[in-house]
């Protein structure tokens, strides 16, 4: 299963899918799966889609051995006639292209960051847009500035991704310098609670990190996921299975 490192050296791809109806939804991650179990691209790791929770929509975490592998990948013909179906179904699309800087997880998730629907995680995407000049700020402050979830009941891990988002005539709004913040938790009911929690409840240390977040980043945007479906290239194709 696909697992979140700053060792592993991969790009990280998060393509991110709004549409306005759930049958939308449901169209968009049946399409996405085809092309997950069917995928066999030169330098392509893993896919993870994603199924929206509090906002319709999709998000696939897509990892590549290189730069020039997804570059190939999008030039193709393959890549350009699934493209219409996808523009018909969202009303937003983001292709992100990122690298893990930072990731910590609660003691009882073990030695690796894995993603799957193999877990029942909770999933929180978060994506914060900054100045240039304040990017590796944020990065450290999302980061290790919030090393205290480890103690907050539901918590299980958050990783935070630095990079720019492809430039492209499907993808929109295009992003300037921006940072992802990848957190799971035990479900919907234990985020909640951390994240309505009364100011005047909140520990310093949460205060502090919060207002510095909060200063450096331009704007905010975040839904919540659950794990529809993943594959890795070392399974068998959907053909060949």
């Amino acid at each position: 299963m696909p697992i979140i490192s700053p060792d592993s050296g991969y790009l990280t791809v998060l393509n991110l899918f709004r549409a306005d109806e759930p049958e939308k939804q449901n169209l968009l991650l049946g399409a996405m799966r085809q092309i997950v179990d069917n995928a066999g691209y030169d330098g392509w790791v893993s896919s993870t889609v994603h199924a929206g929770q509090d906002k319709i929509g999709t998000a696939n975490f897509i990892q590549w051995k290189a730069q020039e592998n997804l570059e190939a990948r999008y030039a193709s013909d393959e890549f350009r006639h699934q493209v219409p179906l996808f523009t018909e179904l969202t009303t937003m699309i983001r292709l992100l292209q990122t690298t893990v800087a930072y990731t910590q997880r609660h003691p009882s998730q073990g030695e690796h960051t894995e993603i799957g629907p193999h877990r029942d995680d909770y999933t929180v995407i978060e994506i914060f847009e900054v100045d240039p000049a304040n990017l590796d700020e944020l990065v450290d402050v999302a980061g290790k500035g919030f090393d205290f979830l480890v103690d907050v009941p539901g918590y299980r891990s958050h990783s935070v991704l630095r990079g720019k988002a492809m430039r492209g005539k499907f993808a929109q709004p295009v992003l300037g310098s921006f940072a992802v913040r990848y957190s799971q938790w035990d479900d919907k009911e234990s985020y909640d609670a951390f994240r309505l929690q009364a100011e005047a409840e909140q520990s310093a240390e949460r205060r502090s990190s919060q207002a510095q977040l909060d200063s450096l980043t331009t704007s905010l945007e975040w839904n919540t996921y659950r794990v529809f479906h993943s594959r890795s290239a070392d399974q068998p194709t959907a053909l060949s299975a």
